[in-house]
This record gives C-alpha cells, structure tokens and sequence, in this order.
C-alpha cells in the first residue's frame, strides 16, 4: 500500500468552531487507524479574533505537525482566504465558505469548492455549526475519511456543555456531505 499524507489548514474567526472541526478531523483520522496530528493557534482574542488549526492525516510517519505548505485548506471568512491561499501547494484544494468570503480565489493551479456553510447552517437552526457544513462538505470532495467516522468522533470531541448539540451537528455534518454534490467545482 502507497503511503500518503494530507496536510490541512482550517481557519476562520474565533467561535467559528475552527479547533473543534480540526479536532473532529484528527480524531475521525484515528478511528480509521492513521497517524494524526493537531495544532491549534488562536489570535490574542478569543472570539472575533482570527483562529486557524492545522491537522495532518497519513498512513506513515508524521515529522512535525507544523504545516508550512498545506495541500488543502478549509476557509471560513475573508481573512482567512487572504491569508492562506498563497500557501497551498500546488494542485491543492481550497474549500470556501461562500456564505462570508465575497472574492474569488486568484489561483489557477487550485481546485475550488464553494458552500454556502453559514446560509445552510442557519436553515438548519443554528449558524453555530457552520464548521460542521463546511467540514463535511470537505470530506465528500477530498475523501481523506469517511462521514461516518466524523460523526462517530462526534461523542468524542464534543464537550459535556456541548452534548445538546449532538444531533445538530451531525445533521450539519450529513447536509454538508450532501450539499457537496452541488459545490461548484472549479479552477478559478
């Protein structure tokens, strides 16, 4: 079997729900028996600051978790897009919050995939799991794990104050993966 590594960036704003998304994929990562790593990092401020995550999933070894050139990043918000896009190798994936990101990307050597993550969260009740859409969105266009090992790290990943919000953020999750039929794949 050929080893491989993905190397994810989620960013977003603070109370985006960034580290638990990055957490979710580490752990669904785990579940399925791969090498994983996860490394936050916050702005000053908590919320409303700026918050990314980045998270490595591969059959081999992993040397750093630092991630200096990402092969797919998830991006929440404008800032977050005018940060990191420079920084994807190559070839590699951008998933966009369409819902707060108002440009294009500007690279032609990416693949781009929209959802509306915070639109269809707030159909669903609550724009808190926004994170989940657009997570799930990811893993049906970049298959890296399966949906079902998401939502099993679900009860693992979500804190105690948090376990109201089980059934929610599956559903977040499923809609996601759904929804990513219809995300406009293309070269921008």
């Amino acid at each position: 079997m050929r080893e491989w590594k993905e190397k994810i960036v989620m960013a977003g704003f603070g109370g985006q729900g960034i580290m638990l998304m990055g957490k979710l994929l580490a752990y669904a990562g785990m579940f399925e028996g791969r090498n994983v790593t996860w490394l936050p990092s916050y702005g000053p401020e908590m919320r409303g600051g700026t918050a990314n995550c980045m998270v490595i999933i591969s059959t081999g070894r992993i040397a750093s978790p630092y991630i200096v050139e990402p092969s797919s990043i998830i991006v929440m918000n404008q800032p977050s897009l005018d940060k990191f896009e420079k920084a994807v190798k190559s070839n590699g994936l951008i998933l966009v919050n369409s819902s707060m990101v108002n440009r294009a990307v500007e690279r032609r050597d990416l693949k781009v995939f929209k959802v509306a993550a915070s639109e269809l969260a707030e159909d669903l009740g609550s724009v808190h799991v926004a994170n989940m859409v657009a997570l799930g969105a990811y893993v049906k266009v970049k298959p890296i794990v399966k949906i079902e090992s998401l939502e099993k790290s679900l009860s693992s990943v979500l804190p105690v104050y948090r376990r109201d919000m089980l059934k929610l953020n599956r559903r977040a999750l499923k809609l996601g993966f759904r929804e990513a039929l219809e995300v406009e794949g293309e070269t921008s």
